[in-house]
């Protein structure tokens, strides 16, 4: 019988030794005649205890971390095929305290499922948002974002579903859905980590944003500095078209909706909108003036939502699970989740997802354990 590993890809892992442990678990495996099949997962986001491997039982996925190579010998001599106690063991994975206290929503599937299959997404309740707004009417999709609080988690915190009406309201024949995937300001991951981990929520955001507003074509502007990133999604797209989630007939409801991934050329300032649309259309990347707004003359001149990753990503879930469960975390105006990336001279450097309302304390101390350095905290960039 073979046991199932899951040992990451994604390209923070992958810096900390992860390809390597996965060779040498696989050769190892060979060396003893084991058979297993080794899934290579986006990370749960625990920088801090990569390269995690991640061994499937019946009581559920029980964690190793952090792994080297040399690692290896001493992990099968004590079996943890069979979740074998050793030094490195940390239990289960979802007992981990510093999982336990998160609050997932948006990345409820990073880290969990294969990212390059369909089948395993929808085992894992994907397109689930997709079937809902595909039985609701345009109007409907837009209020149920609205109703949701939802706002821009690129840092200008625009009402979405505000934007998302103004685009649906215009009498244009050809509208676009852009994600702003130029993940540039210092200490940022979360972006990457999600379309490296869970590249169909991204997808299957965009799809609900295009048949929401009834624009047929969408286009990712990936920053060129992510190859695994690139990578991850031009599979999972060709995979949706092949399942029939994008392309001419959208899950068999006649709406059209197609998607491209664009490379950017590295300049910062295409992380703003209109110089990101500027890009697109071949030029170099620039302020545009406004008005007007890109939601009335955008991509092309035509109306188009501009978007950045996490917000896209989130639609599928509101959908799924109803704008007022969406509305119930988080605080005042702020509704919802947000993943906060800790980096820096911290112990614990990672991505949690928590509702707003979060204090500083709770996040560096609780979560990332202080200063790596032991020092006190002095100045912290939000």
């Amino acid at each position: 019988m073979s046991t199932t590993l899951y040992i990451p890809a994604d390209a923070g892992a992958l810096s900390l030794g992860a390809g390597e442990v996965a060779a040498a678990v696989a050769a190892e495996a060979a060396r003893r005649g084991a058979s297993v099949r080794i899934v290579r997962n986006g990370s749960r986001g625990a920088y801090w205890l990569e390269p995690l491997v991640e061994v499937v039982t019946p009581a559920g996925r029980h964690a190793y971390g952090p792994v080297k190579p040399a690692d290896v010998p001493a992990l099968f001599a004590a079996g943890f095929l069979s979740a074998g106690a050793h030094p490195l063991a940390l239990g289960l994975t979802e007992s981990i305290p510093w999982f336990k206290g998160q609050q997932r929503l948006t990345f409820e599937r990073v880290g969990i499922v294969d990212p390059a299959s369909v089948e395993d997404y929808l085992k894992h309740g994907g397109y689930q948002g997709l079937a809902r707004a595909l039985s609701l009417a345009p109007g409907g999709i837009v209020a149920a974002i609205t109703a949701s609080g939802l706002r821009g988690r690129g840092g200008a915190a625009f009402p979405t579903g505000i934007k998302w009406k103004t685009v649906l309201e215009q009498p244009a024949g050809q509208k676009f859905v852009t994600c702003n995937a130029d993940e540039g300001d210092s200490g940022t991951f979360s972006d990457r980590m999600l379309m490296e981990g869970d590249p169909f929520a991204l997808i299957e955001g965009m799809t609900i944003a295009g048949i929401a507003v009834g624009a047929s074509q969408g286009y990712v502007y990936l920053r060129a500095e992510y190859p695994h990133a690139h990578a991850a999604l031009k599979a999972a797209i060709a995979a949706a078209y092949r399942a029939g989630y994008l392309g001419a007939d959208v899950a068999g409801s006649g709406k059209r909706f197609d998607l491209e991934v664009r490379l950017g050329a590295g300049a910062y300032i295409c992380g703003e909108e209109t110089s990101m649309l500027e890009s697109l259309e071949g030029r170099r990347g620039e302020v545009r003036v406004r008005p007007p707004l890109p939601a009335i003359k955008g991509l092309f001149g035509q109306p188009t939502i501009v978007n950045n990753v996490v917000t896209l990503a989130s639609v599928p879930w509101i959908l799924a699970h109803g704008a007022e469960a969406y509305a119930g975390f988080g605080m005042g105006k702020s509704r919802g989740t947000l993943p906060i990336q800790l980096a820096g001279n911290i112990r614990r450097g990672g991505l949690i997802e928590r509702a707003f309302g979060l204090t500083l304390r709770e996040l560096l101390e609780d979560y990332g354990g202080g200063t790596a350095s032991g020092r006190p905290v002095r100045a912290v960039q939000v």
